[in-house]
């Protein structure tokens, strides 16, 4: 070896951005590993690396003893002599090896040891680099795809995009650039696997954070994200300045901001949500662009019962649900919603089956943990169900009886009195005016369409 040799490991070491003195080291252990494959694990030798003369040199080491048993490890003073003449008895004296002399195949093992070491040393720097990494936006080029996802070249290495970290739909070909977003770094065989995602919710994060410098330097906070990637997310945001709109910070000047977003995620629709500590103002605000006129918070169970329009019920659940979703997942709570009719009934079936139960001296909640939750049931049932109630004796079963008969009794009064009113009012109207307004009352009940011109 020569001075080429100090040169190669310069040279490597700024091309691969490798330590120089962990190229040394690993040098030197290749070739200590080829000598001793040679000459046995026995003998005793040194391995070093020459800096001025830019050679490795190897030194065996022998003990100086009055009679050889090992001659890979032991000298008589005599021999010894000849190399030191002050060699004295238990002495350790090197002996210089000639690294040419290792022969072809230790040769050709020492740099095997040498190529892989360097390729560890490698693949160790990439893995602490994009270790340190997660949770940044990657950018590489579609190189293939195998069966675990597509494989993405980001130049020192290569990352993996699984199947069920894609965006659905979205479509690649080979030599397309991608981004995405590094949420793990694995140790393998072949090198560091980064992961990357397109649709993690901290990727959109990531990505008002490039294009909203309130977000960036934290004057808005994202608080949370419910994607349905794709097609829609809300994303709830909160100023730490009262002179800063949070949803005009995010959207940009006629939404340039927010459509850069929506373009890098394939035109995935983004409804930003103004986040509140109050759960309800919340609710109401994520469950945007439906009305709501009504809602009941139960902290303990975490639910939330939305009323709305009978007309808003279609666009508070969404598209297949998906408003509700997204609103339920963004809140990490239970929404139910009603219509303001349905809650109207159920109210009316509550309070009677509360009726029931306060004759029954029973609460109300046991009718409806054993599946009685309306009046119907009740009545259908018989006095052996009724029985297994908890709570309820065979005297209680008399009393619900009276209680439903009761009820029953009033409600078809009420029923009736309501009528004969009507009969009333239909007699002292002329014929013409009850037409008209029965005509009138037909034209009220039907919903009023903004492109209908004869609802002008």
């Amino acid at each position: 070896m020569s001075m080429e040799l100090r040169k190669a490991i310069d040279q490597i070491s700024k091309d691969k951005g490798i330590d120089r003195d962990l190229l040394v080291d690993t040098l030197e252990e290749a070739v200590r590993t080829s000598v001793m494959r040679k000459f046995g694990d026995e003998i005793d030798i040194e391995v070093s690396f020459n800096e001025e003369d830019g050679e490795i040199e190897v030194y065996q080491f022998k003990a100086v003893v009055e009679e050889v048993e090992d001659e890979g490890t032991e000298i008589t003073l005599a021999d010894a002599q000849q190399h030191d003449p002050g060699a004295q008895m238990d002495d350790e004296l090197g002996f210089r090896l000639k690294v040419e002399d290792l022969g072809r195949i230790a040769a050709q093992s020492a740099k095997q040891v040498i190529i892989q070491r360097m390729r560890d040393a490698e693949q160790e720097i990439i893995y602490e680099e994009y270790k340190d990494r997660i949770g940044e936006i990657a950018s590489g080029i579609i190189q293939r795809r195998d069966k675990m996802g597509w494989i993405i070249n980001l130049g020192r290495t290569e990352a993996l995009l699984p199947k069920d970290e894609q965006i659905p739909r979205e479509r690649y070909k080979r030599g397309d650039r991608v981004q995405a977003f590094m949420i793990d770094v694995r140790r393998e065989g072949r090198g560091p696997q980064v992961i990357v995602s397109r649709s993690h919710p901290d990727y959109m994060i990531t990505l008002f954070k490039r294009e909203v410098p309130e977000v960036a330097d934290n004057t808005v906070s994202i608080i949370g994200v419910a994607r349905d990637p794709g097609s829609r997310a809300k994303v709830a945001v909160t100023s730490h300045d009262r002179d800063v709109d949070p949803v005009g910070a995010c959207v940009g000047i006629r939404g340039s901001r927010i459509q850069n977003v929506v373009q890098e995620l394939r035109g995935e629709r983004i409804d930003i949500v103004v986040w509140s500590p109050d759960v309800a103002t919340y609710a109401v605000n994520a469950l945007s662009p439906a009305i709501i006129t009504r809602i009941t918070v139960d902290e303990e169970e975490k639910m939330l019962e939305v009323v709305v329009p009978d007309d808003q019920l279609t666009l508070a659940i969404g598209r297949k649900g998906q408003n509700v979703k997204l609103a339920s997942k963004l809140l990490d709570w239970k929404i139910d919603i009603f219509t303001e009719s349905r809650y109207g009934e159920l109210h009316a079936e509550l309070q009677s089956l509360e009726q029931i139960a306060s004759v029954a001296e029973i609460p109300v909640e046991k009718f409806i943990v054993a599946g009685y939750d309306s009046m119907e049931k009740l009545v259908t049932a018989s006095d052996e169900q009724l029985q297994e109630i908890e709570s309820i004796t065979e005297d209680k079963v008399g009393d619900i009886r009276s209680a439903i008969n009761l009820l029953n009794s009033f409600h078809s009064q009420a029923a009736a009195h309501e009528e004969q009113d009507g009969l009333k009012d239909e007699e002292k109207a002329p014929a013409t005016e009850a037409g008209e307004e029965s005509e009138a009352d037909e034209q009220a009940e039907k919903p009023v369409d903004a492109t209908d011109e004869s609802a002008e």
